[in-house]
């Protein structure tokens, strides 16, 4: 049976799987926290970018980075492409599919509970469509526990993730929330991980994109995408300079509502000082 290593480069592979994981929760953190603040096509808008923050980078392109350690020995690995993309979607469906349940439930418990049963299923789905997607000249098998244990994290990881969306704010508590979100997504795949063998090996190359074919356009296209959402990101208004603008602007509502109330009482009084005016002067 081929020996299993997740750790081919040392510790460079799940330190920058951790980051990457950290990078996209603390995006979907700050495109969620701009959702709370706007209404209708805006609101929805940001959810997405949200799902794709979270589920894409966060999630999806930590398992791919964290899969670069991984080897067998005398095992070819290749990757196909449309298995790999879908689990990429699916990743981001269900992530979105949670933050829209969580939104549609007013934000509540029982509603985040739901999206986060919905989302750690899904974000579990991607993590084996994902590892079905490896082309290689040998069999995996997992262990039923481990594949257990990995569900139960990512159903946690997920609640977790969608309460933060919803009361997280201010900078210290964003950044506690990113790096508790990073540790579980990285742990949920780890101990999938832990409960994989490989057996049955071939004298065979597997067709399918090899690694370097497959991160060369997976740094570009996730680079180009946290690019564009940390630029509108930084473009958007915060949710505390939403509020302030609200609340000058009905403070500003207010002085001119009481102008006009001014305007009116003296306008009705200006009749009464000038009859006033025309006794005192006939007296």
């Amino acid at each position: 049976m081929p020996l299993i290593d997740h750790f081919t480069f040392g510790i460079v592979t799940p330190i920058l799987a951790f980051a990457i994981s950290c990078t996209g929760a603390a995006t979907g953190l700050a495109c969620t926290s701009r959702a709370r603040a706007a209404s209708g096509g805006a609101r929805a808008a940001w959810l997405v970018f949200g799902a794709v923050a979270l589920g894409g980078t966060g999630i999806w392109v930590m398992h791919f980075v964290a899969m670069l350690g991984f080897s067998a020995s005398g095992v070819t690995i290749r990757y196909n492409i449309p298995e790999t993309l879908l689990s990429a979607a699916i990743a981001i469906v269900v992530v979105g599919a949670g933050l829209f349940i969580t939104e549609l439930g007013k934000r509540k418990l029982p509603a985040m509970l739901v999206g986060g049963a919905l989302a750690g299923a899904g974000v579990a789905a991607m993590h084996y469509m994902g590892m079905e997607a490896m082309e290689m000249s040998a069999q995996i098998v997992y262990n039923p526990v481990y594949v257990i244990a990995s569900v139960v994290i990512a159903i946690v990881a997920a609640t977790a993730a969608l309460w933060c969306t919803v009361h997280i704010r201010g900078t210290l508590a964003t950044i506690v929330a990113t790096l508790v979100m990073g540790i579980a997504v990285t742990g949920m795949h780890y101990t999938g991980m832990a409960g994989v063998s490989v057996v049955n090996p071939v004298d065979v190359v597997p067709a399918g994109a090899s690694t370097m074919q497959l991160l060369v356009p997976l740094v570009m296209a996730v680079s180009v995408v946290t690019f564009l959402l940390i630029l509108g990101i930084g473009l958007w208004p915060t949710e505390d300079e939403l509020r302030t603008q609200a609340e000058f602007e009905n403070r500003l509502k207010a002085h001119s509502e009481q102008g006009q109330r001014f305007e009116s009482v003296q306008q009705e009084l200006q009749p009464s000082a000038a009859q006033f005016a025309q006794t005192h002067r006939a007296r």
